[in-house]
């Protein structure tokens, strides 16, 4: 399937979970069951905060995805996914700052000072920022290839900083951020046994 057809379904696929949630809030304003449950505003920024991560996760895997299947054109699509996963990120910290907080700035700092989970996923958006700016051809053109990669090797400290966001913030000994720390743990793992392959490759040569 070509990039050019591949990116709208993507497009819709990606969208998919806020489009369910918008539906489920809808359900709830007019007096129908929801599946948010008791607590709506928990839900949401749990829902979107999974999303994000989930999404993320989804970027990482488009290396190993290419280097399995050959695909060289399935790079074209990480792009949009990455940008996908900031925009959930952005949605989870609204949902968390506007419905929990109230937009309350003061509430906001002390969360970040008191709640270690709190600390960690506000590093990983600001660690995102930079990555989001620079998604574009132009600053790509600008910054050069190498330290555009440079860069956005950020990605890798920003997964891990919201896998740990999930441990610290669930209740209990729960399976959820478990299954994303393997999954993070097996993405990164082949990267590393790549660098490792090529590195002793070149001192063969």
């Amino acid at each position: 399937m070509r990039p050019r057809i591949l990116k709208p379904i993507l497009f819709l696929c990606l969208s998919a979970p806020l489009i369910w949630l918008l539906w489920q809030w809808g359900l709830l304003f007019t007096g129908q069951p929801s599946s948010l449950g008791a607590n709506p505003i928990e839900a949401t920024n749990r829902f979107l905060g999974d999303t994000a991560l989930r999404v993320l996760l989804i970027t990482l895997a488009v290396t190993p995805l290419r280097d399995l299947t050959g695909w060289i054109k399935l790079t074209r699509l990480r792009r949009m996914i990455g940008l996908f996963a900031f925009f959930y990120v952005s949605l989870h910290l609204t949902s968390y700052f506007g419905m929990d907080l109230l937009f309350s700035i003061k509430a906001l700092l002390k969360d970040i000072a008191k709640r270690t989970y709190i600390t960690l996923g506000m590093t990983a958006f600001v660690l995102l920022i930079p990555l989001a700016l620079t998604s574009n051809n132009a600053l790509i053109r600008r910054l050069g290839p190498k330290r555009w990669s440079q860069l956005h090797k950020l990605i890798y400290p920003v997964a891990a900083l919201g896998v740990l966001h999930h441990f610290f913030m669930v209740k209990g000994n729960q399976p959820e951020p478990w299954i994303h720390l393997g999954i993070l743990v097996i993405l990164l793992g082949w990267r590393l046994i790549k660098w490792i392959k090529s590195r002793f490759a070149k001192h063969l040569k």
